[in-house]
């Protein structure tokens, strides 16, 4: 069966067709570490991840480009308001969002780049720009020209959005140098109190569409197969990375992938609306693999509505997989089902799939209630091995190390931690600076993890694996 995606950019289904027969190359935007990853942030995460096992399991050779956006004016603003330095603050929260991805089962990338590590791959693109006639120079800041672009033969900006040049706002500062509101910085001249890297034409730091851009084709070359992404970024970030590749002379990304939102109430969640949920509170609430069960479930070009009912709803579904395999004990991984792959294959219909997987639990524990015992193991090993795709099998060995961590034990835990914190807290209003050390230190010992966010100090599982 041949795998279907849809394309944003052409807005239809596509037959996936490799650049290389055997092998996928994936551009995912990774993170952009200001503060806490909230569950909106790993949604992102757990689909492209099921894109990811979904080719693996295929017999495909995955290339995953996942990077970190760790120079940015968020971070800056950020890190002055907590009078920490820049690359302290990104390198903190940098762990968290590592921590959020393995606590829910998201595979490592096969190499996490970081923006400020590929200045020079920076520098050689935007040469390659100002060469071909769609980059100018102004005070040490460099632009992509648009209505130079625009005006070519080959230009086809706007072609992901659907966008009309006129009615484009870039979401930049206003500044006097640029020939145009509608270009946009491909590098920033230095400023005060500012962290700079040095170019041909003066110190200062990366724009953030110039960095994909450069590191995407760095890693998988010219043309390479999917970008991905959030949906909030194909404009202007995803739209501005084509116009430079395509300017550049690259023919970049063959596919566009982008995941939706989860919201609440109906709005995206973001930390500007206040409606932030953090995955280590949320695993205060279920355990990873439900999280994870909870956010892969929707179709990841679907909007997600959160709420606690939802999530505890997910959970449960999960047990009754869990609960099922259980019962049938250890079993090697079987294969999917004909139903199963051919969901798969329409644009990762992973719904589709869950419906296919409880319905062989429902067989399973038929054949189980029947004396059935042979079938219902046949059934479970072909159970593993859907579940495994998606990232959920409770046979797994991180999800079955887990188990025994039950709510009720999650939730004693709970108060037995919260009256921990809420001694550090005193210590730390007091100033006892050692008291309050020690508190986290014995957190940290017994594989308790605390972060300090807006809303007080959270807690999660970090239990390292020997």
């Amino acid at each position: 069966m041949t795998l279907r995606i849809f394309d944003t950019a052409s807005r239809s289904l596509r037959d996936f067709v490799p650049v290389r027969e055997g092998h996928a190359s994936i551009y995912v935007c990774g993170a952009t570490p200001q503060a806490q990853p909230h569950i909106g942030h790993v949604r992102s995460g757990v689909a492209f991840d099921i894109l990811r096992r979904w080719l693996l399991a295929k017999g495909l050779d995955v290339a995953f480009v996942r990077n970190v956006t760790d120079i940015d004016d968020k971070i800056l603003t950020k890190a002055a308001e907590n009078g920490r330095p820049w690359w302290e603050w990104v390198s903190t929260h940098e762990r968290h969002f590592t921590s959020a991805y393995d606590q829910l089962g998201v595979l490592p990338p096969s190499v996490e780049p970081r923006a400020t590590g590929h200045v020079t791959q920076m520098v050689t693109y935007m040469q390659r720009l100002i060469d071909n006639g769609f980059a100018y120079v102004v005070d040490g800041s460099v632009y992509f020209d648009v209505a130079a672009w625009t005006a070519s033969e080959g230009s086809d900006y706007g072609c992901l959005s659907g966008n009309r040049i006129e009615e484009m706002e870039q979401g930049e500062s206003a500044t006097a140098s640029k020939r145009s509101p509608q270009d946009f910085a491909l590098w920033k001249a230095v400023k005060p109190g500012e962290p700079t890297w040095p170019t041909p034409w003066g110190a200062g730091r990366p724009g953030w569409h110039l960095e994909c851009s450069a590191m995407a084709t760095w890693y998988l070359g010219e043309t390479f197969d999917i970008h991905g992404g959030g949906l909030d970024l194909q404009f202007p970030h995803h739209e501005n990375e084509i116009a430079q590749a395509h300017a550049a002379g690259d023919h970049f990304a063959n596919y566009w992938m982008h995941n939706h939102w989860v919201t609440m109430a109906g709005e995206k969640m973001s930390k500007s609306l206040g409606n932030v949920l953090s995955v280590p509170h949320i695993l205060t609430l279920v355990r990873p693999v439900e999280l994870r069960y909870y956010l892969g479930s929707a179709h990841y070009r679907s909007v997600l509505e959160y709420s606690d009912s939802s999530l505890q709803e997910a959970a449960a579904g999960y047990r009754r997989i869990e609960d099922f395999l259980d019962r049938v004990g250890p079993v090697d991984i079987g294969h999917w089902t004909d139903a199963f792959e051919a969901a798969m294959d329409d644009d990762i219909a992973v719904p589709r799939a869950l419906a296919e997987i409880h319905g062989a639990v429902r067989a399973g524990n038929i054949a189980l209630a029947e004396g059935s015992s042979e079938d219902a193991a046949k059934i479970a090993a072909s159970v593993r091995a859907m579940t495994a795709v998606l990232g959920i099998d409770p046979q797994a060995p991180q999800w079955a190390q887990g188990a025994s961590t039950s709510e009720e034990v999650t939730k004693a835990l709970d108060v037995l931690v919260g009256s921990e914190l809420e001694r550090r807290a005193t210590a730390r209003t007091d100033r006892d600076w050692p008291t309050a050390d020690a508190v986290r230190d014995r957190l940290t010992a017994a594989g308790i993890e605390v972060s300090d966010t807006p809303d007080g100090p959270q807690w999660s599982f970090n239990i390292q694996k020997n």
